[in-house]
């Protein structure tokens, strides 16, 4: 298996011809189905996970759901259970498979169905192979303490304020609005509670060391992320002071000396950070990469390139696409859709991407297409470099 496996990795890089396949994991349908996860496990199947129900932090209905795709298989699992807190709103799943094999499921859920309360969750697994749900050893719950947080937030809160009023990318209605949002909940930027709750993950963590775990967060409430570490598989936490720069959703890359970039979902384009001290300080770094204010995923190929999913629209979740770097996000010079609807007739955003051990590239998203199907599905694709590079 492992000589099958180098045989068709070496294959794939060895040829340039481009691969591409696309699936929907589950039938279309009436449901929320949103913010989907993927992994690979060492055996060679792939597990998705996704938050199901009616709508959003007000459903208490809301479930994790999960579905699996075994080696050999051609089709997916019926969608089962991967957590529920019972009448409380289960959102924003991330999947993640350690050094020593340990699945981790990331996740929320909302205690009084607003922003500011969501409650940060993990749970794992050493049984994940085979048919059905992993089975969960372990779970616990992530008490957030941003680092220096008293002394941080009163002075974002003000040097946020003196952005959007100087910012040329807004438009005076969308600060307007945005302004008023904050004056509403100004007394919250000094309120411990709502300073150590409602950070949410949505992309997977990266390891560092073998043992050091980084989890990127963010805060609806404060419109910043942040990042948790562990290096005792989740005994034990510490954070970082949030990136004093508009930006939610973090997906991090590593360059080859060692520093971390992070690149952030935002409007009118996709912000960027750079971290020399393992990320616990961060740099703004401008990218002029068009984004509707939806997450975005970057990946880091095993060949040095880097990949990043983006809807880069003005407005709207309609159109996908994929960029390619070649020199460590300095340029983008190579893009290709793996969506282009038209407005108001589909989307597919909210994209996590991962690379298998054969080499190629997978995704997953929400997706929906009027012309073609009621509802809303997960969407997977698999494709290789060469395909980018095709159109």
């Amino acid at each position: 298996m492992f000589l099958a496996t180098l045989i068709t990795f070496a294959l794939l890089y060895a040829t340039d011809a481009p691969l591409y396949e696309a699936e929907l994991i589950f039938p279309p349908e009436a449901f929320h189905n949103h913010s989907s996860s993927i992994v690979e496990t060492a055996g060679g199947d792939l597990i998705v996970c996704w938050f199901h129900g009616k709508g959003e932090r007000t459903d208490d209905t809301l479930v994790i759901s999960g579905a699996r795709k075994n080696k050999g298989d051609s089709t997916w699992s019926a969608p089962f259970i991967m957590a529920d807190n019972q009448n409380l709103p289960d959102q924003n799943c991330t999947l993640f498979i350690d050094p020593d094999g340990r699945l981790w499921l990331f996740w929320i859920s909302s205690i009084d169905n607003l922003v500011r309360s969501y409650f940060l969750k993990y749970r794992t697994s050493i049984d994940f192979e085979g048919d059905g749900p992993p089975v969960w050893n372990w779970q616990d719950a992530i008490f957030c303490r941003p680092r220096d947080a008293e002394q941080f937030f009163p002075k974002y809160l003000e040097s946020r304020i003196e952005q959007i009023k100087a910012s040329t990318e807004i438009g005076e209605d969308r600060k307007k609005q945005i302004l008023s949002k904050i004056e509403e909940r100004r007394d919250v930027y000094s309120d411990k509670l709502f300073q150590r709750l409602g950070w949410m993950p949505r992309q997977p963590p990266i390891m560092l060391t073998k043992n050091r775990m980084m989890l990127g967060l963010y805060s609806d409430t404060f419109d910043c992320s942040m990042f948790a570490f562990t290096e005792d598989a989740g005994v034990t936490w510490e954070f970082s002071q949030p990136l004093a720069q508009p930006g939610i959703q973090p997906s991090v890359v590593r360059k080859q000396n060692g520093n971390l970039v992070a690149f952030m979902r935002d409007s009118p384009v996709v912000r960027r950070a750079e971290s020399s001290d393992g990320g616990m300080t961060w740099t703004p770094d401008p990218l002029e990469i068009a984004n509707s204010g939806s997450s975005v995923a970057a990946l880091g190929l095993r060949n040095g390139h880097w990949i990043l999913a983006v809807n880069d629209v003005p407005e709207g979740r309609h159109v996908l696409t994929l960029y390619l770097s070649e020199d460590e996000g300095k340029t983008w010079n190579v893009k290709r859709h793996l969506e282009n609807l038209e407005p108001e007739m589909g989307s597919g955003h909210y994209p996590t991407l991962i690379q298998t051990a054969d080499g190629s590239i997978h995704c997953t998203y929400t997706h929906e297409d009027k012309q073609k199907f009621e509802g809303k599905t997960i969407k997977h694709v698999r494709f290789n470099e060469a395909w980018i590079k095709a159109e």
